[in-house]
């Protein structure tokens, strides 16, 4: 059973900026935690990340759902530069809401000079009905948020 979400925003800055930036920069930069979503603390295995069919480890801090240390793999599964990237989060290694595989997409499109909106679509794959109001909640509610939230402060 799959989750959809989708979430624009609208950036100004250059195509080139909005498709390489979020992808290769550091994710603790990002993902500093949110309710009981845990922070992203490093990566391993990352040498060739960026690259279609490249891959790196996560590790993330202590939440009440899971221990610190190593929790999933990020897979970039297509690249087609300054237009799409496809990415898969998976191999996870803590109950993740019975979630078991994140397929996201990340399009840029080219605006005008220095702005470029960038549409993010993601499935989130989980496999027990009973728990879809809580997979729905998470989906909706904290990773919507989480995406406004950050792109308000950039």
């Amino acid at each position: 059973m799959v989750i959809h979400v989708e979430v624009s925003t609208i950036y100004r800055c250059s195509l080139e900026r909005a498709f390489k930036t979020p992808m290769l920069c550091d994710i603790t930069n990002v993902h500093r935690g949110f309710g009981v979503i845990p922070r992203v603390t490093h990566t391993t295995d990352d040498e060739d990340w960026g690259q279609p069919n490249s891959s790196k480890k996560i590790y993330m801090g202590r939440s009440i759902f899971q221990r610190a240390g190593f929790t999933s793999i990020d897979h970039i599964i297509e690249r087609k530069e300054n237009q799409y990237w496809i990415l898969q989060v998976d191999n996870f290694q803590s109950w993740m809401l019975g979630f078991h595989k994140f397929v996201g997409r990340w399009k840029t499109t080219y605006l005008e000079d220095e702005k470029t909106r960038i549409d993010y679509s993601y499935h989130l794959h989980y496999r027990h009905l009973l728990l879809y109001p809580l997979c729905w909640l998470f989906a909706k509610c904290i990773l919507e948020t989480l995406y406004e939230e950050s792109h308000r402060k950039h």
